[in-house]
């Protein structure tokens, strides 16, 4: 059986009637206990606690308040200060499980999102403005291309337009040797939608170089059939 209680002079429960009283004074049920706690409270694995229920995992002391948790234990503050503990950027909480580190910063996963738009990157390519993290959209948007080198904003600087993205014209480099080709006396050639000196392509497998030249035939009739159809 149920112990039986009264509350507003109704036939309860005693857990319930507990609930009731707890909920009209806008105060907490002790998840241990269950009964109301009148000082401040403690939070663990989402559920409220007299403090005196714990110990510090470490030291063993009795909990206050101001216990933290962390990997489904419990600790007093001294011993929580000397865990190496990553701090999520976004939600000033500790990171238990897998972190992105960005602009100098940990953040969990589904924290890491474009200022803007606030969608995840979920392992996609991010631009960087004042410490602030954007997709690409949103930069171009904001802020003009991004130099696909260093992912900054080419706005009032030289840039140059290859294969569909934008470089600073100095981090226009070949994807071999690294040699600036921002010259337009340096020839190149695109391999893979990247920027390749003549020198380096000539390094390349003969064979590599055969599929290379049919597929940019291919792309060059694709180009002038597309052409003619348009006129």
């Amino acid at each position: 059986t149920v112990a039986s209680s009264k509350y507003q002079g109704n036939p309860t429960c005693k857990p319930c009637a507990a609930r009731a009283r707890a909920a009209a004074d806008s105060k907490y049920l002790c998840a241990r206990c269950n009964h109301i706690i009148d000082t401040e409270h403690l939070t663990f694995k989402g559920e409220p606690y007299h403090p005196h229920h714990f110990d510090c995992f470490d030291c063993h002391r009795p909990l206050t308040h101001r216990a933290k948790e962390l990997h489904s234990h419990l600790f007093c503050m001294p011993c929580y200060d000397t865990k190496e503990i990553s701090v999520c950027a976004a939600c000033k909480k500790p990171i238990e499980g897998r972190a992105v580190s960005a602009i100098d910063k940990k953040w969990h996963p589904e924290h890491f999102v474009c200022a803007h738009c606030e969608k995840p990157f979920a392992g996609e390519r991010f631009y960087e403005n004042k410490g602030m993290a954007y997709c690409e959209p949103h930069y171009k948007k904001l802020f003009g291309d991004p130099c696909f080198y260093c992912c900054q904003s080419t706005h009032n600087a030289a840039e140059v337009s290859q294969f569909g993205k934008t470089w600073c014209e100095e981090h226009f480099l070949c994807h071999g040797c690294d040699a600036v080709l921002k010259s337009s006396s340096v020839k190149f050639l695109e391999v893979d939608l990247q920027p390749i000196c003549k020198k380096c392509y000539g390094k390349l497998p003969e064979e590599y170089k055969k599929r290379l030249k049919k597929l940019f035939d291919l792309m060059e009739k694709r180009k002038d059939k597309a052409t003619k159809k348009s006129r």
